[in-house]
């Protein structure tokens, strides 16, 4: 029963936690982690309480308004995770509490802006509401006449990148406009039907049809009728929106029976379960190989050892006491899965849950399949292409341990499980699990580790190619690494159906025996192909000789093959061969990317587009040309080298729809399409045994950003792609198309060799100083002005150097300032400086945050901790 508690306000570019009194009819209801109104300023805003405190910290506080949840919105390690994130990303502590909560219950204080009484008359009497307006001024009055009162965010949004809030204030000065505060309810709740049922006998629901005419209601005779018939048909409740469909009925007529006592109306909440339709496949017992044994004997003495107390021990440099997480390298298909499903069975043995985090929306439905085949009725996703609501309920049934596990990209990782046991980061190398636009600017993967730890739990990152600091912290002692080296290829009765559903015989010297009941696979071989060589031999197109041909193959066999190409569209830039002007994003340094199908020009990074132009904007002349190949272009060439060939493309620009992910591979693996065409979404787990071929069209993609990380990224997706094929008995090759075959990173992909890429990348990284031989902090900065994003750079430079100099930093090195590798972005200019030392971050705490867009408000700055990437 507190009489004062600490609260995290929900206000942007708010750093500090503020204390707040409890009236005494809330005292017997709130606890820490519940969201509360409370006055903020003139404003009214949400908040989560953090802590019952004794005594607070200023003379006077303001009373908590109310309570919008009866039960806490946030567990205790959950504010236990949030401090540490706002510790470790620079991020204030509000913005990570408030990042932890669904989407539409977490609200924040807005302002309402309208014409004033004087200005609506001006504007109803067809007068000017001012007459000397500036042209910014003029903008807003125009959109504000044009759409009524809007709130900030809407203006924000109709004005991006425009500097509204001063204009605004300036008009509000002059008596053209007026604000006023306001907080939007929460827009998610649980969700309510109507169901009626029957409260007489049949018989007499008989005899009240024949009266329902007598008593002065003919025109609805006919639909009453039909209800009462429907519902004798029926003796379960059945929805009104049913009845409603089936018999025109409505409320009124339900409400006339009612008052009959014929009928009863009632309402129940129901689920918003997005796998209700999700058939999961039959239930199937594994044997464990003898290094899956090994493996599991080490996680499972581990779960036995962890108590499940949450530790709230959590030092400022991230070192925890407790459990390492573990390390599991495990080459494609060698069933790092089978090691997370018997871990899951472990932890909910002792009445914990688990959080299962795959790196992207397109491999969760086939996570979801697998667990809900081992733990039916128990398993929740959590994804952004589920509605609000969706994912409301499902986070609503975790929170009351309606179930168990959940399944999802990095945002699942704040589901508020009330004792997490396990945490699963599955393919932990994949940059998704950076949260790069809002903050808090985190890695899930870091997250995921420090949760475990505060939950008194276990943590397994998997991977086929982990990343290097991650392998380099393992040999340090940091983690426990495990190791799965042999590809399984499935039990003996599996092998057999899938031979003999194919009616295709697997080329035997391949497949040698694990033990009794289990086969094992080599990796499949890598042909790498120099494109050079072909280009000299007159083979100028984008299929090699030995492409050609293993498709042809392919095709003849009545199997399947994937094609790797990351980048989409049809061609990657287009140019007049006149003048040489290319055609480029007028808001962005990049060039406009041609998709064939709607001939139209497209910006992937601002989503600018226009019409393919028939003339050279600079110059007039008609000799305007696309180049470079895309995965539409890719599609185009392979239906004309094999016509009748049936062809599926998986990229950004096919699976914007919900449930795209899933309508694709659901063909796919129903041979409805004989080649797949993708980028990078086809790097990761994917299962598919009748694919016995991977092309990779242009292996030398991305190899030569000016990004230390170039040589790793390009590694694991070539790694990941090449694990795609050879995963049945039929067996499998892969193709890979460069450049530079000479280069080591082709050179350890063609041999799947992770240890040579490593061993030759940590070289590299040691030579340079870059991680894990020290820590990165990136400062970016944006504007619209070229000269203003340059001299507040070169500002900013200017204090970290004497900041430096002046507290002793001298391990931190000032890298910059100079403009990005993509110099401009949405119309706005950018400039970074990169930090590198022990602990660059440590120099500006207090100083800088991770703060909301737009880069710190007045600040203008974006914060990043550990960046994954310096372009």
């Amino acid at each position: 029963m507190p009489n004062f508690v600490e609260i995290a306000v929900n206000v942007p570019h708010v750093r500090d936690v503020y204390h707040y009194s409890v009236p005494a009819r809330l005292r017997e209801k709130i606890t820490p982690g519940h969201l509360v109104t409370a006055p903020f300023g003139r404003q009214t805003v949400q908040g989560i309480v953090l802590q019952a405190i004794q005594q607070p910290q200023v003379p006077q506080t303001k009373d908590i308004l109310n309570i919008l949840d009866p039960q806490p919105v946030v567990t205790p390690t959950q504010i236990e995770l949030a401090r540490h994130l706002a510790e470790t990303t620079l991020t204030p502590l509000g913005i990570c509490v408030h990042a932890m909560l669904p989407s539409g219950l977490s609200k924040k204080a807005d302002s309402l802006y309208k014409f004033t009484k004087r200005s609506q008359e001006r504007l109803e009497a067809g007068e000017e509401v001012y007459s000397t307006l500036t042209p910014a001024q003029e903008r807003l009055v125009d959109l504000l006449a044009e759409r009524g009162p809007l709130r900030g965010r809407q203006i924000q949004h109709a004005l991006p990148r425009k500097r509204w809030r001063a204009t605004a204030r300036a008009l509000e000065r002059r008596g053209v406009i007026e604000s006023q505060a306001v907080l939007q309810a929460p827009s998610v709740r649980p969700k309510s039907v109507r169901f009626v049922e029957l409260t007489c006998s049949p018989e007499e629901a008989q005899e009240q049809m024949e009266t329902l005419a007598q008593a002065g209601y003919p025109d609805a005779l006919e639909r009453r009728q039909a209800i009462l018939r429907l519902l004798l048909e029926n003796p379960d409740p059945l929805p009104v929106s049913h009845i409603y469909r089936e018999t025109g009925g409505n409320l009124a007529d339900l409400r006339q029976l009612a008052k009959r006592d014929l009928l009863r109306i009632t309402e129940e909440t129901v689920l918003r379960d997005p796998l209700e339709d999700l058939t999961p496949p039959p239930p199937q017992q594994l044997t464990l190989t003898k290094a899956q044994q090994e493996v599991w004997n080490i996680i499972r003495q581990a779960l036995e050892k962890s108590p499940g107390s949450p530790r709230h021990l959590v030092q400022r440099d991230g070192d925890f006491q407790g459990q390492k997480p573990f390390l599991l390298y495990g080459v494609t298909g060698s069933g790092k899965t089978e090691i997370y499903l018997q871990a899951v069975k472990k932890v909910q043995e002792q009445g914990r849950q688990a959080l299962i985090l795959v790196p992207e929306i397109a491999l969760t439905p086939q996570t979801v399949r697998r667990f809900l085949r081992r733990f039916p009725g128990e398993v929740g996703v959590i994804h952004s292409q589920l509605s609000a609501g969706e994912r409301y309920d499902t986070w609503r049934m975790a929170r009351e341990g309606e179930i168990s596990v959940v399944v999802g990209p990095r945002s699942a990782l704040f589901t508020p499980f009330p004792q997490v046991g396990l945490i699963v980061v599955d393919e932990c190398h994949d940059e998704s699990y950076y949260q790069s636009e809002n903050p808090p600017l985190y890695h899930a993967q870091e997250a995921a580790m420090a949760y475990a730890r505060l939950s008194g739990g276990a943590c397994i990152l998997g991977s086929a190619t982990p990343n290097v600091t991650s392998t380099y912290r393992a040999a340090q002692g940091e983690m426990e690494a495990l190791s799965l080296p042999e590809r399984i290829l499935a039990h003996r009765d599996t092998v057999k159906a899938q031979v003999a559903g194919t009616g295709q015989t697997p080329p035997s010297p391949r497949y040698q025996p694990l033990d009794d009941h289990l086969q094992m696979a080599e990796l499949p071989p890598v042909e790498v192909v120099d494109m050079r060589r072909e280009l000299k031999s007159g083979n100028r197109s984008i299929f090699s000789r030995s492409l050609q041909e293993a498709l042809g193959q392919v095709l003849a066999r009545e199997q399947q093959a994937i094609l790797f190409l990351n980048r989409r569209g049809t061609s990657t830039y287009v140019f007049c061969r006149d003048c040489g002007q290319a055609l480029e994003c007028p808001r962005c340094d990049t060039s406009l990317t041609y998709h064939r199908w709607d001939s139209t020009l497209r910006c992937h990074r601002c989503g600018y587009e226009r019409k393919m132009p028939t003339r050279c904007p600079a110059c007039g002349s008609s000799h305007i040309k696309q180049y470079g190949t895309g995965t539409e272009q890719v599609e185009r060439k392979l239906k004309a080298l094999h016509p009748g060939i049936r062809t599926l493309r998986w990229d950004r620009d096919t699976t914007r729809q919900k449930g795209a992910h899933e309508q694709i591979m659901e063909k796919f693996s129903a041979h409805e399409a004989d080649v797949l065409i993708g980028t990078q979404m086809l790097a990761k787990g994917l299962d598919l045994p009748l694919v016995t071929l991977v092309g990779i069209v242009l292996a030398d993609m991305g190899l030569n950003f000016p990004d230390y990380r170039t040589n790793e990224r390009t590694f694991q997706i070539l790694t990941q792609v090449a694990g795609r094929a050879g995963r049945s008995p039929l067996g499998g090759d892969v193709i890979l198309q460069t450049f530079q075959p000479e280069h080591f990173v082709m050179q350890a992909a063609a041999g799947h060799n992770y240890r040579a890429f490593y061993g030759q990348e940590i070289a590299h990284r040691r030579e340079l100083g870059y991680p894990p031989f020290s820590k990165l902090v990136r400062l970016e900065t944006r504007s619209p002005r070229v000269k203003e994003v340059e001299e507040r750079a070169k500002k900013l430079a200017k204090k970290i150097r004497g900041w430096i100099e002046d507290e002793g930093y001298r391990g931190t090195e000032i890298i910059g300032p100079v403009p990005c590798f993509f110099g401009r972005v949405r119309g706005e200019y950018r400039w970074h400086i990169i930090l590198r030392g022990p602990n660059p971050e440590e120099m500006l705490r207090g100083r800088m945050t991770g703060s909301e867009p737009p880069f710190g408000g007045a600040t203008r700055w974006k914060v990043e901790v550990e960046p994954v990437s310096l372009l």
